[in-house]
């Protein structure tokens, strides 16, 4: 059986060091590499959401016109419901003005 040594040599201390710098630099290596990685993701959900914003734009922009269209729908309806209205008014105006009359 190995008795637990109590103290610590110069050489062990340096070993010690030694495997503790590698561990660092394992782990410094792997944080750059996810770093690295990390960057590639955002950079690809960036480009995803720089095409997200261009469809949905195209999509506003086809709504609009549509809405546009409606608009203009709605304006000679209310044209035509004035000018009927205008008419009707006239008409009236002239048999009530010729029941008068007569």
């Amino acid at each position: 059986m190995n008795a637990v040594r109590e103290a610590w040599t110069d050489e062990r201390l340096d070993d010690l060091n030694g495997r503790m710098d590698k561990g660092f630099d394992r782990v410094d290596t792997d944080i750059r590499e996810l770093r690295s990685q990390m960057d590639a993701r955002f950079e690809r959900v960036d480009a995803d959401l720089r095409e997200l914003r261009s469809e949905m734009r195209s999509g506003f922009d086809r709504v609009d016109s549509n809405f546009d269209r409606v608009d203009a729908r709605f304006d000679a309806l209310q044209r035509t419901l004035i000018i009927g209205c205008i008419g009707f008014a006239a008409s009236l105006a002239a048999s009530v003005l010729a029941t008068a009359l007569t």
